[in-house]
């Protein structure tokens, strides 16, 4: 693979507007197609900002009836805002287009990020995403009044009650709280598209956000998990101008030295 090429766009006070990203995307998603420039991976902040992809439903929009910008990615629901690095990568892929591995190296680059600051991440099986597991569910803490000692799986109402709504049950259930609560978090989102074989759209990384963002929707849909940032998870401030550069090495050294396949197709014998 030809080398990366890194576009800063903006942070902090010059945050960039999630369609004026979307826009530059666009452009760049046509440039790469046409050979014009070489793969890309833009860097940014966006001010607050909820998208859904293409797969949300209505039950998992705010509540308040706060925007939402529906978005052309995959994946459901999330937050953009201050505290997060987004990125964009922007790459050719051979046809037929593998686009599972493309997200496995993404959550591979995120994954080596975390540990460089000393934070274990793994991947969860049908759950796409960079994630800091819980402990076992008999192991948690009950930090509200002792309600939860003992709770099992089965008796998790956000598990088998389907009218269950945890936005509307205090933070005893709030996607920000998951980490008191010792569940398993989401501390890296990825909803990417695939047009004429260069991708679009990327990952979001909680850095040092404010997690209540999170709260007013159901996070990509996921109602018996929640969020984590790299701050909280350490136990102390963590900037995006300490992590940026962190990234960029580790997505520079998954996505350059990448063994680029297309996806392999099954046929069955004919009969």
């Amino acid at each position: 693979m030809s080398e990366l090429r890194f576009v800063r766009m903006g942070f902090g006070d010059e945050a960039v507007e999630y369609q004026e990203a979307w826009d530059e995307q666009r452009r760049v998603h046509a440039a790469r197609f046409a050979d014009e420039t070489p793969d890309t991976v833009l860097l940014l902040e966006h001010p607050p900002v909820y998208t859904a992809g293409r797969r949300t439903a209505d039950n998992e929009r705010p509540l308040d009836g706060t925007p939402v910008i529906d978005v052309d990615r995959g994946g459901k629901i999330t937050w953009h805002g201050p505290g997060q690095l987004v990125g964009y990568p922007i790459q050719k892929l051979p046809r037929p287009v593998d686009v599972v591995a493309h997200v496995r190296r993404l959550e591979e680059a995120l994954i080596r990020t975390c540990a460089e600051f000393g934070l274990e991440t793994t991947r969860v099986e049908g759950r796409s995403g960079v994630w800091v597991l819980g402990d076992p569910v008999e192991q948690r803490p009950a930090p509200y009044g002792g309600r939860r000692a003992g709770l099992s799986l089965d008796l998790d109402p956000r598990l088998d009650d389907e009218e269950f709504d945890p936005r509307m049950n205090g933070p005893e259930y709030a996607p920000s709280n998951a980490g008191q609560r010792r569940e398993d978090r989401k501390i890296a989102q990825i909803g990417i598209r695939v047009a004429k074989g260069v991708t679009m759209h990327g990952f979001s990384f909680n850095v040092n956000p404010d997690m209540k963002w999170f709260d007013r929707i159901i996070p990509c849909g996921i109602r018996d998990a929640g969020v984590a940032s790299l701050a909280y998870e350490l136990g102390r401030d963590v900037t995006i101008e300490e992590v940026l550069p962190v990234v960029e090495r580790h997505l520079r050294e998954v996505l350059e030295n990448a063994e680029l396949k297309p996806r392999e197709i099954e046929r069955t014998p004919a009969a």
